[in-house]
């Protein structure tokens, strides 16, 4: 299973059916954009450890892909429409930028979660795994929730 690029888009032997669009994975940064289901979770995962890996980033792969999920999960739950992730790779270490897009234009809420509480950490996971965090208005539309992870060097 080899990573998503814009030219080749399967994974195995199936299409890459969760992905409605790779804008650009060569250089730098990449960019996909995932349809609100089900699946966009374990596509976005994928592609950011496909990525990273690619990248010489793999120690960075487990948290990211961890953080992605959140975030990705979160804009399931309260947006519809498409899902934008893009990955922003340090020229000379740094730190990796990641970035996560939906449609809805209210930014998330840090809240505290109960114990019995099955869910409400996700944010707190991002802050606390992350180097910072934030959320801006997205691009024409919607809001962008993004995270930056030191680069081990």
């Amino acid at each position: 299973m080899g990573p998503l690029t814009p030219r080749n888009r399967t994974w195995g032997n199936s299409p890459a059916r969760e992905v409605s669009g790779v804008i650009d994975t060569d250089g730098d940064c990449a960019d996909w954009t995932f349809p609100a289901e089900a699946g966009a979770v374990r596509a976005a995962r994928t592609a950011v450890r496909g990525r990273l890996g690619a990248w010489g980033l793999d120690s960075l792969a487990d948290v990211t892909a961890l953080l992605v999920s959140e975030l990705v999960t979160n804009s399931l739950r309260h947006a519809t429409g498409p899902i934008g992730l893009r990955l922003v790779r340090p020229a000379h270490g740094g730190v990796l930028l990641v970035e996560v897009s939906d449609p809805l234009p209210d930014p998330p809420r840090e809240r505290v979660a109960r114990p019995e509480d099955e869910n409400g950490r996700g944010l707190q996971l991002v802050a606390h795994s992350s180097r910072r965090w934030g959320t801006r208005p997205g691009r024409g539309t919607g809001k962008t929730v993004w995270f930056e992870l030191a680069v081990p060097k």
